[in-house]
C-alpha cells in the first residue's frame, strides 16, 4: 500500500513532464497530445533559430554570473560566521536568508524600486547582481554546513605547525569546503536559469531571458519548440542536481546531522 501511495505521488509529479516531451515531438506545429507524427526539428530549431538561441544562451550567461555573485557573498560571510563565533552571528545569518525567505514578488518590488531610483536599471548587469543577491541563500545554507562539518582538530593541528589563518584556509578549509561551494553554486544556477518575476521587474522586456521569452511566445501562440526548450532545461536541471547528489554529501545538505554532531 505504501509503495502503490508513493508510485501515485511520483506519478503525479512526473505525467506533465510527460505530456511535455510528448507534445515536443510532435511532426506539426501544434501542441497535440497524443502527438501526431514524430519529429526532432523543433529541438534544432532551439539552435536554428536566434529568437530562441539568444533567450538561451542569455539565461545561461546570467545563471552562471549569478551563480557566482551568490556564492561570492555567502563564502566569505559563512567563513566569518564560523572563524570568529560573534554573538550576533544567528542576526546576519538570518539576514542572508531574507532574501529568499520573503514572497519573490516582494523582493523584486524591492529591486524594481531600487534600480529605477538609482537611475540604472533594465540591463543584463542589473538581473545578474539582483539574482546573485536573492539566491544568496543557497550557497549561505550549503557552504554554512560545509564549515560546521570540519573537524576542529584539523585546524588546530594546521596552526600548531605554524601555519597563519590565510594558509589553512587555502590548503585545508576551502579544499574540504569545495563541494558545499559547488553545490551552493549549482543549486544557484539552477533556480536563476528558471527565475522569471525577479527578472521581469528589474529589466522588463529589454533583457529577455527564456522565462520572459516564453511568456512572450504565450501571446502569440502554442509551438512545439516551447515544450522542446522546457524539455531540454528541466533535463539540464535533473542532470545538475544528479551530479550533485552523486558527488556531492547529498544527506547532510538535506538536514541530515553528521557522525559528530548527533
Amino acid at each position: 500500500m505504501r509503495r502503490a501511495g508513493i508510485g501515485l505521488v511520483i506519478l503525479f509529479l512526473v505525467a506533465p513532464l510527460l505530456v511535455i516531451a510528448a507534445v515536443s515531438v510532435n511532426e506539426k506545429k501544434r501542441l497535440l497530445f497524443p502527438p501526431h507524427g514524430f519529429s526532432l526539428s523543433w529541438y534544432g530549431a532551439i539552435v536554428a533559430e536566434s529568437e530562441w538561441l539568444d533567450p538561451v544562451l542569455r539565461s545561461l550567461g546570467i545563471a552562471a554570473m549569478a551563480a557566482a555573485v551568490a556564492v561570492s557573498i555567502a563564502l566569505p560571510l559563512a567563513y566569518f560566521l564560523w572563524r570568529y563565533r560573534v554573538f550576533y552571528a544567528k542576526a546576519l545569518f538570518a539576514i542572508g536568508l531574507i532574501p529568499f525567505a520573503l514572497p519573490p514578488v516582494i523582493t523584486a518590488l524591492g529591486y524594481l524600486i531600487f534600480w529605477s531610483s538609482s537611475g540604472w536599471s533594465g540591463t543584463m548587469a542589473n538581473v545578474v547582481l539582483s539574482h546573485g543577491v536573492f539566491l544568496v541563500t543557497l550557497p549561505l545554507v550549503t557552504v554554512s554546513l560545509g564549515f560546521e562539518g570540519l573537524d576542529p582538530a584539523l585546524t588546530e593541528a594546521a596552526g600548531t605547525m605554524g601555519a597563519d589563518d590565510l594558509q589553512v584556509l587555502r590548503t585545508i578549509v576551502l579544499p574540504l569546503i569545495l563541494p558545499y561551494m559547488v553545490s551552493g553554486y549549482a543549486f544557484a544556477f539552477v533556480i536563476s536559469l528558471n527565475e522569471y518575476i525577479v527578472a521581469f521587474m528589474v529589466a522588463g522586456f529589454t533583457v529577455e531571458t527564456l522565462p520572459i521569452k516564453l511568456f512572450n511566445s504565450l501571446r502569440y501562440g502554442y509551438t512545439p519548440v516551447m515544450a522542446s526548450v522546457t524539455v531540454v532545461f528541466v533535463a539540464l536541471a535533473a542532470l545538475i542536481f544528479g551530479l550533485v547528489a552523486r558527488f556531492g554529501d547529498l544527506p547532510r545538505l538535506l538536514g541530515a546531522l553528521g557522525p559528530r554532531e548527533r
